[in-house]
């Protein structure tokens, strides 16, 4: 089988992890300081602050800047809800946003009218290791005196007009799932310029504690989104990886837009000639009114593992119930949740691979693959 993913791990995430565990030391303590120290320093930035999920990431950049009930946040439909879910959980209403079918990232010139008196802050996301069209984001935020909250859980490394993806707003959040360029095994990254901001995010993450006159006290309501030191360790040996993993990522992206030329039904991801895509997905658009489900189970017969792009939340029935969105009204979005389809991509992969899944798909389109046809 050709993996979807595989993290790029040896002898030097195995040795970390084992000093960590003799230590007797597990919890947040110096390999986290040290791998949030080697993230800044990369990023360009003051501050990372190490949680424990993608997710926790957002949501607690979202609570550190203060948005809540009656707030709105215009969020991208077409990603992980994950996203979305981050603004409901600090009680504000996300606010669900097309996106351009070329980059599947948020389409800036439907934002505007999607504005109202309660709107606060936009998050893009960088899509698939994508950055977003952030000088029309960030303009228009300025304009309208909005925050920017950069998702760039797939991102670690891209960078748009040579800035790199999550240090162009108030705070910049990274995932480190196996999935991603590198990883913790579960894990985030909050990045920010702010030491006040920073300050809160580390006592936010910490159950709300801060240090007094007198020991520890809590001033805050918080969460435990610590990451532990083992995952610390894995993240320093990680940030050694980031540069390789990422050259040949992109490397192999290149190969499958050559090897996959001659397929008529399918769209290449395209990247704008200000953006540097780090390929954490290779995500193809296949022709309307091809039969996804079929394509991908023939794929699998043929040892390909595979998945959809992502998903389009306003057609989930969480958004759905409470939002009183209907599956279609974000067409852009719809579309890419019913036709894109995910190839293995990693830095493991070899050529030969690259090459047989090319062969694979080719050979699928010479069968019926329309959902007009039994």
């Amino acid at each position: 089988m050709i993996r979807l993913v595989e993290p790029e791990m040896g002898q030097e995430e195995f040795d970390a992890v084992r000093q960590v565990l003799e230590s007797g030391y597990l919890v947040q303590g110096e390999n986290v300081r040290r791998f949030e120290e080697l993230v800044a320093g990369y990023l360009g930035l003051q501050h990372a602050v190490a949680v424990s999920s993608g997710t926790a990431a957002l949501h607690l950049a979202l609570l550190a800047l203060d948005l809540g009930p009656g707030d709105e946040v215009i969020v991208p439909d077409f990603t992980f809800p994950a996203t979305a879910n981050a603004v409901a959980l600090v009680g504000a209403r996300p606010v669900l946003a097309e996106i351009s079918l070329e980059s599947y990232n948020l389409d800036p010139a439907v934002v505007e009218d999607l504005l109202t008196a309660r709107t606060r802050a936009i998050v893009p996301v960088h899509l698939f290791g994508l950055p977003a069209p952030m000088d029309e984001i960030l303009e228009l935020a300025d304009r309208h005196g909005l925050l920017v909250i950069e998702d760039a859980a797939c991102a670690l490394g891209a960078s748009y007009g040579g800035r790199k993806c999550g240090t162009m707003g108030a705070a910049g959040c990274f995932s480190l799932h196996p999935r991603k360029a590198i990883t913790t095994g579960e894990g985030g990254l909050i990045a920010v310029q702010d030491a006040d901001l920073a300050d809160r995010l580390r006592s936010l993450r910490n159950h709300g504690m801060v240090a007094g006159p007198s020991g520890w006290e809590f001033a805050a309501v918080g969460l435990n989104y610590r990451m532990t030191d083992l995952q610390g360790a894995l993240g320093v040996v990680q940030m050694g990886r980031l540069a390789g993993v990422i050259e040949r990522r992109r490397a192999l992206a290149e190969m499958y837009d050559s090897a996959l030329a001659g397929i008529p039904w399918l769209e290449r991801p395209g990247v704008p000639p200000d953006a540097y895509h780090i390929y954490q997905s290779y995500v193809v658009l296949l022709e309307a009114g091809l039969d996804r489900a079929r394509i991908m189970a023939a794929l699998r017969a043929a040892g390909v593992e595979c998945t959809i792009g992502t998903y389009a939340c306003h057609a989930q029935t969480l958004f759905a119930s409470h939002y009183g969105y209907q599956p279609g009204d974000i067409p852009n979005s719809y579309r890419a949740f019913q036709s894109t389809l995910t190839l293995p991509l990693h830095a493991r992969m070899a050529e030969l691979d690259v090459e047989a899944v090319a062969q694979a798909l080719m050979e699928i389109g010479s069968r019926p693959v329309s959902d007009k046809q039994g």
